[in-house]
């Protein structure tokens, strides 16, 4: 395979030879040590192989002398391909021009990957990045990583960690964000723990304070859990930090009203589509307007980087599509429509509890009055109700 490779390389000619005696031109071929190879006889005094340029010119001068006929069949490889541009001058310009074009662009940054961001943006690591002068059409060799890293991170006060490192034409950004340093509990200030809602309670823990109720009670929203104030034989009443946690089985019921009688998407078959071309940070469109006015349309975007050979390129090719459509009004039926209620009402179930225990089950149920359709989510649920209040002592207040 690499003998193959080089061989094309450097050009190689498929040559016919014929003679009486054939054998002749294979011991001279052998007798000035030329190389031949994928060789195949078509006749008893005639047959085809592969040269190269260097040994084809050294057999045919020798040829000459005998009685045979050298015909190049076909000839192979870089040199003999480049050789068809020798006498087109603009497109081996272009050609040169490209490839210079590619080496001289393959310093400047023309792609980004960030990696590590979980809760900030990537288009606001972006935008910091630029301000601080690394953005499309940079030159990748004269960066600062310790500078970039110095004032991102006062732009981001968000990240504790970024680093760039340039391959190519791409710029991959790494960043290591900022762990939120949990709140503290004073243990100085006096709470009480009381119900953030009611429930029936199923344990308690008490790391701190007196528990003031136990497994199986029901307790109110706003009711005393674990208190701050806690009486000893010796000094009296004593003030503490009232801490822990007290689970318990909680319901909720969640109601909404549906209308039957709902607004709907309906397409008219009417398309519009904008191309336009981005490089670097600057765009041209090749339709004339993009605002379209009194009229309703989804607008879908798609943005496709252009690269050549592996190699990103500063062009992006961005397509928009418009669907125009029509708002008309249908009529849903009744279980239609409490199925989305329910959806709705169950995600926004999750929002409340989840934060602070799981839910064990749920029940829907809906009743129709007019044109509107009454739907009720009832969950049962089991979560941590305890709350944290202070105590507010002659004291603090002072």
């Amino acid at each position: 395979m690499l003998n193959e490779i080089v061989n094309r390389l450097r050009g190689q000619l498929r040559v016919r030879a014929e003679s009486a005696f054939p054998e002749r031109v294979l011991n001279l071929c052998g007798a000035r040590d030329l190389s031949f190879w994928d060789l195949e006889w078509e006749s008893p005094t005639a047959f085809t192989c592969r040269l190269s340029r260097k040994d084809w010119h050294t057999l045919r001068r020798a040829a000459k002398n005998l009685d045979c006929t050298l015909t190049v069949v076909r000839r192979e490889g870089a040199p003999y391909f480049l050789g068809r541009f020798r006498h087109r001058t603009a497109l081996m310009t272009g050609l040169v021009a490209c490839g210079l074009g590619l080496f001289l662009g393959s310093f400047f940054i023309w792609d980004f990957a960030v990696e590590g961001n979980e809760t900030v943006p990537t288009e606001q690591i972006l935008r910091a990045l630029e301000k601080n002068g690394v953005g499309l059409g940079s030159f990748g060799l004269g960066l600062d990583g310790e500078d970039i890293r110095n004032h991102v991170l006062l732009d981001i006060p968000e990240l504790s960690w970024i680093a760039v490192n340039v391959s190519g034409c791409r710029a991959n950004v790494q960043v290591r964000e900022r762990r939120p340093v949990p709140e503290l509990v004073s243990k100085r200030e006096p709470a009480n723990v009381v119900a953030r809602r009611a429930g029936l309670v199923l344990k308690v823990r008490a790391l701190d304070g007196v528990a003031c109720v136990l497994p199986g009670t029901s307790v109110a929203e706003g009711q005393l859990l674990i208190s701050g104030v806690e009486d000893t034989e010796t000094v009296g009443a004593r003030v503490l930090t009232g801490m822990g946690t007290v689970t318990a089985r909680t319901w909720y019921s969640l109601d909404t009203a549906v209308p039957l009688q709902a607004e709907e998407k309906q397409y008219t078959g009417e398309e519009k589509l904008g191309i336009s071309l981005i490089f670097g940070t600057h765009r041209v469109k090749f339709f004339r307007n993009s605002s379209i006015e009194g009229a309703e349309y989804d607008k879908i975007t798609n943005r496709r980087p252009w690269s050549l050979l592996g190699v990103p390129l500063p062009v992006t090719l961005v397509t928009e599509q418009y669907r125009f459509y029509e708002t008309v009004s249908v009529e849903q039926s009744p279980a239609q429509a409490e199925k989305a209620a329910e959806a709705v009402l169950t995600e926004y179930l999750h929002s409340l509890v989840e934060p602070y225990g799981t839910v064990k089950s749920t029940l829907c149920s809906a009743r129709q009055k007019g044109d509107t359709l009454l739907v009720t989510l009832k969950a049962e649920c089991e979560e941590q109700i305890g709350e944290s209040v202070p105590i507010y002592t002659q004291a603090s207040a002072g």
